[in-house]
This record gives C-alpha cells, structure tokens and sequence, in this order.
C-alpha cells in the first residue's frame, strides 16, 4: 500500500518497522513529530526528556541492554548531547542505536543553521542522509543493521524540508506491518574495560574507532544507498539530501552520483565517477562537507564557489548557481516556468510572529520593559518579545543560556539590573544547573520563570511540570516552587501572570533584594484554554488614541483612527491586560 508520508511520519514509520524498543527525545524543530508519531505504535516505549542529552543517555542504555534504541533531536540538540554521543563512539552498543539529527538550513525556527554532517566526521560515526519519505523509512532500517553489524551509533541526518514535505512511501500491511521490537529480556554485558570509560580504557578503545571507521569506507563503496546514475557525460553532479532532488529537477540529464551516506564516503566510488564524466560538481546545503573530502581524494571539482553555503536551497537557487557557473546559460533562471496556475498579482502583507492574543508572557515583559532592567532571554515562545512594540529582549543565545548570562552581566557590574526570563519546560531543560550556579556564587540576579504549564512553541509536548508523559500516562508532577526552594532560594514568589500589579510589585521586590530571587509566573498556555475571560470592549469616548495598549503587542488591539482603538472580538480573550495598561480607563467589559 502507497501512502503519503511527511518525512517525520516516515522516520517513526521505519523505526517501528525496524524494532525500536526505547525512543527518547527533547521536542524540537523540525524534529518534533518524529517521537509524537513512534510513540502510538504498539510495542514501543518513547519518552519526552527533560533535554537531549538525557535522551540520548537514555537510548545509549536501552542499545547497551541490547534493545534497539532511538534518539531524535533537532541540529542545535546535538551540541547538547555531543558529551555523550562522543563517549558512545567509544564504547559503541548492542543493540542498534540511531541518532536523528534534523538540520535547519534557513534557520526556520533555530538560532544558527550548522551542518551537523560535521559530528560525524567528529565523533568518527557513520551518518546516513535520505533525500525523501521513502528513504527515511528505509535508512532508519538501514541504520539499525549496520549499527548492529559495526557495534557503533548510527546518525541519521533529515533536514526541515525532509522532515516537513510529504512524498509517497510504500507502507506493508499484514504480518509484515507487525511490531518488531524484541521483548525478550537479556542479560546486560558486563565488561568494565569497553563501558567504563576512564582514561586507561579509552586509550585502548581509540584504536578500536579508528579501525572501524575503516572498515566502515570500505562499507559505503556498497552501501545501497549511495548509487551511480548515468547521464550525460559532460556533467557529474555529486549529491544527497534533499539537495538531491534539486539537482535532479535542474539537471535532468546529467550523470549522478548519489550519496545516501553522508560520512564516511565510498572513495573508490567517487573516484570511478569522476573518471567517467568532464566536469564534477558537488552541490550541498550550507558547508562543503563532501566537496572538501573530494578534492582531498585528488578530484578536480566545483561546489561552493558558485551555490551558496548561507541558507535553504531550492530549484531557483540552484538554477542561479548553474547559471553562474556557466552550466546553463543565462536566460534559463530568468525564463518563468509553468506552474499551472496564475500566481497572486500584489504581494501579501509581512506577518512578523506575534505572541498569542491572552499569552501570559506578554504583561510579564511588558512590566520589564516599563522596570527598564536588561532582559536576558531564552529559546521559547516569549523570544518573541523581542519584536516591536514590546522589544522587550536584549538577549537569547540558547536553551539555558539566560540565567547564567544574567549573572555574568551581574559579575561585569554593569549599571543597570539584568533578570533572566525562562520557560517552564526550557528551565527542566537547562535552567536548573545555572540557577544552582547563581546561588552557590552568591549572585544577587533575579529569574523570571514563565510557567506556561506545557512546551509551547513546538506544539504543546508535555514535560515534567505537566504531570503526564509522552504516551498520555498520568505521572507525578514536578513542583517548581518546591524545585527552587529546594536548591535553597529562598525569595521566590509565585504570581498570576495576569495580574499586572502583581507581577510588578514580585519584580521590584526581586530586583531590590542582595541575594537570588525568583518569579515564577503562572499561567496555562492560551491555546490550550477552551474558556474565554469576559468580553472587553473600548469605551470611545473615554480613548483618546494614546496607543499605550497598543504596547503591548496584542494582536486583538487594532488601531481604527488617531483617537480610537477597537478590540476584535473574534481574537480577544479577556485577559484584561490592555485594560490594566489602559490610564483613561476606557477598556471595559461589555455590558
């Protein structure tokens, strides 16, 4: 049976096909869907972790059990994990292991696009790459049984278009759709001189990675996914992933060679194929990855000098690169091209990613920004405080990084006060150890915990504050006050996100203090409140246009002339934040 899979779906697909018994991941995209899809499957145990690296520790232990075992993270998840993706190179596992890497190129929803097919060089793994749904099926497969064969984690690299476009996938049905994850119960290998990995120990197992990686460039000259297509001669396009199916689209009658893995590569391979065409070109998303290990193998060859390493490919960039390369001539990237349908005359309005109307970030970083203290941010929908009119973010560098910057901006002496604001789930994340931090150096920064009850900005994953797990079974809930208290700060209020007043007399109380504080700003995420407060209206006589609701960013606040703001009815949801802002008083609620 044929069905139309997004490359996630796939993923998930090819796992339980493959018999993954234990799945374990921090949500994150264009990762996300991968474990929200593995964990409806019969069979297989999956679980969100408080971060990454706790899901790849997770998984690193189900393969050393000898069970198969996945971890699924976006790139920037990866740099979290790479302690333990190294020490898992070292002593390789039992069971098959795959590690899912998703890349942004384009930078879609992360804070950098690299090009995690450097890890695999790094850490001296192999990497598969698919370039559609029905190879990320067949590679997770593909992973787990040359993990087992070579004793080694498997990354499997997707990218945003992989992961999120849909393509056709051939999906078995009967005993060949059954689960195939092992119950069988075996005993744990115990042998301290592979798993135990102090220094003496690892000296002996460097030899041991590097004799496999050996062995495993002698495996790529006949891994099945790495395919010669003969074409035209004069062309010799090298490529994978999803840039791939670009370069078929541009170049349809050149000759191609395939790279379904991305490290280590078939050398003998590549050599035979440029030795049957005039000119190579190497095309790739973001580094020259490959084009620098093929000059290295003595191969005369084009990649980056004409298509971009900054930023998403697609047909018109590759086009564009051709045409600077002299591959087409000049008119083709100009030339329109019939897409069936007549497209919009007038370009569509920018829409800038706005917080939710009713969010309670918003009144949070409203009230900050009146304070004028220097906002250190983190990775979370209230980023987006950041956009006008609330600017009200003067950082954000990754998950985590806010309470310990703020501190660091504390240590620098700088004249104005800095507060780290965080969410709930990203404060699991890696907000704790930094918070420990503060306290045991006697920092005096103030944390803004805004706890939304549930992981937002990637779809509403649950997470250890939220009393249920993956697999929707109820569990016990981690009490955030309690965790603050208990890592001994003692200055922690708790305060309804809501409340204006509130929040402003926690935060100069926080800020006026000489040691740390903390506060924890409640409220559920908007979308997931079914009940709206009362409807608000503008009393027009009393609004002058002051436009002082207007900052706060409300997409429910809608400017009608100078003198007169309206409320759409459709979007509000009765926070009562404008009408709290609101000096002349003329938000009301309806009568």
């Amino acid at each position: 049976m044929k069905r139309l899979l997004s490359g996630n779906e796939a993923i998930a697909l090819g796992a339980y096909e493959g018999g993954t018994a234990v799945a374990a991941a921090y949500p994150g995209t264009p990762s996300t869907e991968i474990l929200e899809h593995l964990a409806k499957y019969p069979g297989v145990y999956a679980e969100w972790t408080p971060n990454e690296k706790v899901a790849l520790d997770v998984a690193v232990g189900a393969a050393y059990a000898g069970k198969r075992a996945l971890a699924a993270m976006k790139h920037v998840g990866l740099n979290v994990a790479a302690d333990s993706l190294f020490y898992a190179s070292y002593t390789g596992v039992v069971g098959g292991l795959v590690i899912v890497t998703a890349d942004d190129p384009g930078m879609y929803s992360s804070q950098n696009e690299q090009d995690n097919r450097n890890y695999a060089k790094f850490a001296k793994l192999p990497m598969l790459e698919p370039s559609d749904s029905q190879e990320a099926r067949d590679f997770v497969k593909l992973a787990f049984a040359l993990s087992e064969e070579f004793a080694t984690p498997v990354l499997l690299r997707s990218t945003t278009r992989v992961a999120h476009s849909y393509s056709v996938v051939d999906v078995p049905q009967g005993e060949a759709a059954l689960p195939l994850a092992s119950t069988d119960k075996l005993p744990y290998p115990r042998d301290q001189a592979r798993y135990v990995m102090i220094p003496g120990n690892a000296r002996r197992r460097h030899p041991i990675v590097e004799e496999r990686l050996v062995k495993l460039t002698e495996y790529a000259e006949t891994f099945v996914g790495n395919r010669v297509e003969a074409g035209n001669r004069r062309l010799g396009i090298i490529s994978g992933g999803i840039a791939y199916q670009y370069a078929r689209e541009v170049f349809p009658e050149a000759s191609f060679l395939k790279l379904g893995m991305s490290y280590p590569l078939p050398r003998r391979l590549i050599q035979d194929f440029a030795g049957q065409v005039e000119k190579v070109i190497v095309l790739e998303d973001l580094d020259p990855f490959w084009e620098e290990q093929v000059r290295l193998l003595g191969v005369a060859c084009e990649g980056k000098r004409y298509f971009p390493m900054i930023g998403e490919f697609n047909p018109d960039v590759v086009r564009a690169g051709a045409v600077k390369a002299g591959l087409l001539p000049a008119s083709e990237a100009a030339e329109p091209r019939d897409l069936g349908f007549q497209p919009t005359a007038f370009p569509l309005p920018g829409r800038p990613p706005v917080l939710c109307p009713g969010c309670g970030h918003r009144g949070v970083l409203y009230v900050l920004k009146k304070l004028k203290v220097v906002v250190n941010g983190d990775i979370g929908c209230y980023t987006l405080g950041v956009i006008p009119p609330l600017s009200a973010m003067d950082s954000s560098g990754c998950m985590g990084a806010s309470i310990g910057v703020a501190h660091g901006v504390e240590r620098a002496g700088a004249q104005e006060r800095a507060v780290a604001v965080i969410g709930d789930s990203t404060f699991f994340h890696s907000g704790i150890a930094p918070l420990i931090n503060v306290f045991y150096n006697q920092g005096t920064a103030a944390t803004f915990i805004l706890d939304n009850q549930i992981t937002a900005m990637t779809g509403h994953q649950d997470h250890p504050g939220t009393g249920k797990t993956l697999q929707n079974v109820e569990t016990v809930k981690v009490d955030l006050e309690k965790l603050v208290r208990g890592i001994g700060i003692e200055d922690v209020y708790v305060v309804d996100a809501y409340d204006l007043k509130a929040v402003e007399q926690a935060a100069r109380v926080a800020l006026a203090g000489k040691r740390p504080a903390v506060v924890i700003a409640r409220r559920p995420c908007a979308l997931m409140v079914k009940a709206k407060g009362p409807e608000l209206v503008v009393n027009a006589e009393r609004c002058n246009g002051c436009a002082l609701c207007l900052r706060t960013g409300c997409p429910a606040l809608i400017r009608v002339s100078e003198k007169l703001v309206r409320i759409d009815p459709l979007l509000c949801t009765g926070c009562a934040v404008c009408q709290q802002v609101c000096a002349r008083g003329a938000i009301l609620v309806a009568s």
